[in-house]
This record gives C-alpha cells, structure tokens and sequence, in this order.
C-alpha cells in the first residue's frame, strides 16, 4: 500500500542541502568552507580533502575542457578503483558532463553496445584494461579520443589513443541542476542488451543522506568499501562521506584472506559487503584479525539472513540489509536495531511501495508480487534509460517504477526479497522460486553457495537445476542434497540436475550472472537425479 505523504521532506534533508544546491558542484565547494582540511577521499595512497576536493574538479574540468568536451557530453570511464576515476568523476560533474562508467569486465559485443549506446566521444581506459578493447572496430564508434591511464612503452595501442594528459587549468563550474544527468550506469543485461540508467545529481544526494541516516554515519566516520566504483554503491559511498563529513576510502578489490586487516590498516568504522562476500568470508577459518578492527557495521544487502548472528557473533560487525537499485534509491531498510534477519527492512520515508500482480493491482499482505516504487522528492530516482524510450516507458509504466523483482510485505510493514521475476521456474504446473530453493541448499553446512536456474527439459517446460560450490574439504554427494532438500522443499522444487562447480560466475561486486548459468545449461559434468534412478517422494 501507498507510504503516508509527508509535508515536510523526508530526513529533514534541507538541513544538509536546500533543493536547488543538490549537484555536485555546489555541495564540493559547500563542504569544502564547512569541513576544510578534513580527509574526504582516499584511493590507493592518494588522498584529498575537502578544501582540495573543488580545485581538483575545476582542474581534472580544465583538461576535459581543454580536449573540447563541454556539457552534456558523454565520457566513458573504464578503470578500476584508483584516485583517477574519482578525479575524471569529479571533473565530469564540475564541467556537465555525463560520465559513463563502465563495468570492467565489459567486452565485445556488450562493451560495443555500451561506447554506441552512449554516444561517448571520449574513453578513459586504464592501460592494463586494454585488452577490452580487442574485437571491437572503433572506427564505427563515436569515440574520437582515447586517453590511456599509465600507458605502456611500446604497446600497440589504437591510433586515436594518448596518454591521460595531466590536470589543466581551473575551469569555472558549469551552471548544474540537480535534475541534470550525473551518470549513465548500464545495468547488466539478462534477455537483451544492456540499458543504460540516467543518475541525475539529486539522485546521489539522496542515497548519500538515506544510506549515512540508516548506517549511523556522522563526520567521525571513516568509511572503506572495495566494491567497484563503477557501480551505484560505491559511488554512494563517496556521497556518504561528502554529505556528512566522513572519509571515503577505496580499495582495489575484495580480498577475503586481507579484508580485516585491510579494515584495521584504515581504522574503517563502516564498510560495505555483498551477497556472497559474506559466506566466502565465514568460510574460511576463525582468524584474531576478524576482532582486530574498529569497523561497527558493515551494508550489507542480499546476505541471506541465517549468516547475520553468525558474522556478527566473529566479526563483531552489524549486517544491514536493505533494498536499492540503480533507477532508484536506498528505499527499502531499518536502523540497526530494528532489523530482523532475513528480511530487508520496512519502507523508507519519502518513498511509496506497492506488491502487484501482473496487472499492477495490489496483493494482500503475505502474498509474493512485484515491488512497484516512486519518491516523493524530486529526481531522487533515474529519469529513464538512455536512447531507449520505449524501454523507460515500460519500467516506469503507470508511473511507477517496475522493480522486476517479487517480494513480500508483511503485516508489520518489512519486506522480504523473493527472487526475481526472470528467475521463476515453472515446472509441472507448479511456480518454484529459485531463492527458496537457494535458501534451502544454503543452510547446509557444507554449501558454501549456491544458485539455481532453470533449465528445458525433454518436455519442453523448466527443470530445476543447482551449481552449486561445496564449503573446503566437503565430500558432500549429490544424492545427500536431493535428500537434504526433499525434507525442506515442495517435492516440485527439489532439483532434478545438480553440478559442482569451483565458482559461480559472478559480476564485479558479487552479483551471480545468471544468465550465463542459463545459457550454459546442462554439461557433461551435470548428474540428473532421474537418470541415477533417484525418485523423490511427495511430502
């Protein structure tokens, strides 16, 4: 059901940044006269503060400038967390232009469709990103400029490409409306292409104050994610810090074996996880340096609730959940001391939610349905996908927000995640939820993780399939799991094919990509419980 209009804004934001003052400019030079020589930001050893911070912009402004890229240009962005993706951020935002980041891991015909999709004239590409390059004809593209980040002596780079050139003269800042467009974020694609989500400055001023209010964030904070920054929640955690006065730290990447002491090195009192960071992280041995740190919570959505007490119970650190997605906002969650594992949290103000079938009515409490949302504060979502019209109109049908995604609400207002709507399996007749099934082969101790997807079988209908990665040193067979998930599932949703695997394919922050899981299918290494002769009995 709806959320209760407020007649004031939501968070009392106003007290941080009145409406019109919500773009980037206006909040660096802002933050800079009230914080000064307070850290702001740090990737790898380089750091900066917030008296730094605008002439930083201004400047990495001036070398877009001086290129001939002005406002609403596009500039695409591939390289992994290092001070100068922060610095072409920045600048990009000083000067109006639309920065694209771009996943890493991008190639061929995705990262294509992306440079094309996008219209950007120019690419910022960390040398040792170069090989995403291979396959593809720029010269069909609209890039007219490459800039290389510590480009090699002597590798063949493509014609159009030149070192990054050093920061330039200050540039004034442009005239930015928070309703501008500050990024174009593409969320990977699963049944086509991917599209490409416009973030408008007020966009990140809200998950900014929303995340800090749920996280307990002030200016004593330091803040340290190794989560890419080419993806909404790291860059929420540079809003974070520049809303609230906290130091935002950047690691290169996840490491499971260095993550607390990595914590403790930065003296980190909030840092951020997800999904599968935390199974990866109990499974390894208890060490001294999971207590070794002053980190008090850890943001946390998509860890399944069974892992919360026990991660705290080591690590000391609080899970919070909640639920946000690029085209909107941190919507769904509750202060520490109100969550209940297992679920997301209740409904954010100055939001709106409703759980609707598929003609957008809306279902009882306790029924699974889509999660359509709106907010009340102007451009705290996307504004649509760009260059693809019909594809806003279709998610913001009726105008609301489509998630995609099946969750629940509670009688006591909390909201459970249920899966995905492309994730669903029909098979005999029968709707099988692929998170329940996950959640089943989760909590057996010798599953470290797990996914499930389906499948066609001979019938031409959806088979339930499971890879599934074993905890280190388990002999866990596949006949112990059809017995272990018979006892604990609807018999229809008890796996016909299992496979184990090293890994589960993932993006860069830990999302499992599904699609290719799909779209590999069955191998030569998948058991088939009816092959084996393996029934299952109606329970």
């Amino acid at each position: 059901m709806d959320a209760a209009m407020t007649t004031r804004e939501p968070l009392d934001a106003g007290r941080f940044f009145a409406p019109g003052d919500r773009s980037v400019p206006v909040m660096l030079q802002a933050q800079a006269n009230k914080f000064g020589a307070r850290p702001l930001v740090q990737a790898g050893e380089q750091r900066w503060s917030f008296a730094e911070a605008p002439e930083i912009a201004a400047r990495s402004a001036g070398r877009l400038r001086a290129a001939g890229v002005g406002q609403g240009d596009r500039v695409a962005l591939i390289c992994e967390n290092r001070h100068e993706f922060v610095e072409i951020f920045l600048g990009a935002a000083w000067l109006g232009v639309i920065l694209v980041p771009i996943n890493t891991a991008s190639r061929g015909l995705q990262l294509r469709h992306i440079l094309e999709n996008s219209g950007a004239r120019l690419l910022v590409l960390e040398a040792a990103l170069l090989g995403a390059l291979e396959h593809i004809d720029l010269a069909t593209l609209p890039l007219q400029m490459i800039w290389i980040i510590d480009p090699p002596g002597g590798a063949n780079v493509p014609p159009i490409a030149r070192p990054l050139p050093a920061l330039g003269e200050v540039e004034p800042a442009a005239s930015v409306r928070p309703s501008d467009t500050l990024a174009i974020l593409y969320t990977s694609g699963t049944t086509g292409p991917s599209k490409g989500v416009c973030c408008p400055h007020a966009q990140f001023f809200w998950w900014g104050v929303n995340t800090a209010h749920l996280l307990g964030v002030s200016g004593d904070d330091i803040l340290c994610t190794t989560l890419p920054l080419f993806h909404t929640n790291a860059l929420n955690t540079l809003f974070q810090a520049l809303i609230t006065g906290a130091t935002a730290i950047f690691e290169s990447r996840f490491s499971a074996s260095a993550f607390f002491t990595t914590l403790a090195a930065r003296r980190a009192t909030v840092t951020y996880l997800l999904g599968a960071m935390v199974p990866i992280l109990l499974s390894r041995e208890p060490e001294a340096a999971e207590q070794q740190h002053r980190t008090r919570i850890a943001l946390a959505p998509g860890v399944p609730g069974h892992f919360h007490a026990d991660f705290t119970r080591r690590t000391g650190i609080a899970l919070l959940d909640g639920y946000g997605s690029t085209e909107t906002n941190f919507v769904i969650g509750s202060p520490i001391a109100e969550c209940k594992p297992g679920t997301m949290g209740r409904l954010f103000e100055g939001f709106a939610a409703r759980v609707v079938d598929d003609d957008d009515n809306e279902v009882p409490d306790g029924t699974p349905g889509e999660l359509m949302l709106r907010a009340e504060a102007p451009f705290a979502f996307a504004t649509g996908y760009f260059g693809t019209p019909e594809k806003t109109v279709e998610a913001w049908r009726n105008l609301w927000f489509h998630s995609g995604d099946r969750v629940i609400r509670e009688p006591d207002g909390y909201y459970k995640f249920v899966d995905r709507l492309k994730d669903a399996i029909r098979r005999r007749g029968e709707n099988v939820s692929s998170f329940e099934v996950e959640q089943v082969l989760l909590s057996h101790p010798e599953i470290a993780t797990a996914a499930a997807y389906p499948v066609r079988s001979e019938l031409a209908e959806d088979e339930v399939m499971a890879a599934i990665v074993r905890q280190p040193g388990s002999r866990l067979d596949e006949v112990a799991i059809i017995r272990f998930c018979e006892a604990r599932m609807p018999y229809f949703a008890v796996p016909r094919f299992l496979e184990f695997v090293d890994v589960l394919p993932a993006t860069e922050n830990g999302k499992i990509q599904k699609y290719k899981l799909r779209e590999r299918g069955i191998t030569d290494r998948t058991w088939d419980r009816e092959a084996a002769g393996i029934t299952v009995k109606r329970r």
